[in-house]
């Protein structure tokens, strides 16, 4: 292919890419209310299934392709590949669907029907992995198929991949910090592929060292908050900055069940165990201090986890 034509192809892309911009970020802050806080506490968490493809995950995946293509490392000649445990590479799928690109999924043989389903539908290819070894046992898989085949695919290993983090530097910690007019003391969030949080970390503590970064994960391997790791067994992924936080916290998956159906029945909002895991945890933080606006993501609804749902609502 010309010089010409690849420029060609890639402005294509990106001009594709562009139009999907308006559907990715902005999220709004919600204000938890009712639960028992002191007065001078407030808490807000970022709902981020209202955006395109419905999770947190379509930032992270919309600034990995971008950047692949202005790199020319992905176009409709090359299968993204990369390895999840569902909402990134729903995210992938929908982005991949608007652009004609070809993708291939690595993903945990456990993974909720829904989940399953949506990327069928989008055109995905799955390739079904151990649901002993989780994501960690994906990602293996995924070097091997990159590996096998190099011109073949583009491997995006969001674990690794910088752009990741770069999405939450670049656009959720401003759009928090900038709806509360710099005002946040804390941020909580969970650790799955640690992008979230260490992009978003690192942004707010360049605005103001003060600001509080709460990292949760889970209380040991055999958890069930799906997209979460527990970094003392797991893999830990590379963009994954241990210096970052100013306190680790654990969460136990039955107290995060619990606390899906009492959001629901408190604030009316039903979401996955992931997102009521970073509330559980920014409500331990907020209930620890005078004073402050404390702030965490939902990543997700509970669209999705219908077979988790009907035990615990």
């Amino acid at each position: 292919m010309s010089t010409i034509q690849s420029n060609v192809k890639e402005k294509t892309l990106i001009t594709k890419l562009n139009a999907l911009k308006p559907f990715i970020g902005n999220t709004p802050l919600f204000e938890i209310k009712n639960f028992e806080l002191n007065p001078k506490v407030k808490l807000y968490v970022k709902l981020e299934w209202l955006q395109l493809s419905g999770s947190i995950k379509i930032r992270a995946a919309y600034q990995i392709i971008r950047q692949a293509i202005e790199n020319n490392q992905l176009d409709e000649d090359r299968i993204l590949l990369d390895a999840t445990s569902g909402n990134t590479g729903i995210a992938y799928a929908a982005i991949c669907a608007a652009l004609n690109i070809k993708l291939t999924i690595c993903i945990p043989e456990n993974a909720s029907k829904e989940r399953k389903l949506i990327l069928q539908n989008y055109g995905a290819r799955l390739v079904f992995t151990s649901k002993f070894e989780g994501t960690d046992g994906a990602q293996e898989y995924a070097k091997l198929l990159y590996n096998s085949n190099p011109d073949k695919y583009y491997y995006a290993d969001q674990y690794a991949n910088k752009a990741n983090s770069l999405a939450h530097y670049l656009n959720t910690a401003p759009e928090i910090y900038n709806a509360l007019e710099g005002k946040i003391t804390h941020f909580v969030n969970g650790l799955g592929t640690t992008g979230t949080f260490t992009g978003a970390g690192t942004r707010f503590k360049e605005y103001n060292q003060n600001i509080q970064l709460i990292s949760l994960q889970p209380d040991n391997p055999l958890h069930g908050l799906e997209g979460w790791k527990h970094l003392e067994t797991a893999k830990v992924p590379e963009i994954y900055n241990d210096q970052l936080a100013d306190e680790n916290r654990l969460i136990d998956t039955e107290n995060a069940f619990r606390m899906i159906k009492t959001l629901a029945q408190k604030e009316g909002l039903l979401v996955s165990p992931s997102a009521a895991a970073n509330l559980t945890g920014a409500l331990e933080v907020a209930r620890g201090i005078k004073e402050g606006i404390v702030v965490s993501t939902f990543a997700d609804n509970a669209d999705k986890y219908s077979e988790i749902l009907k035990d615990i609502l």
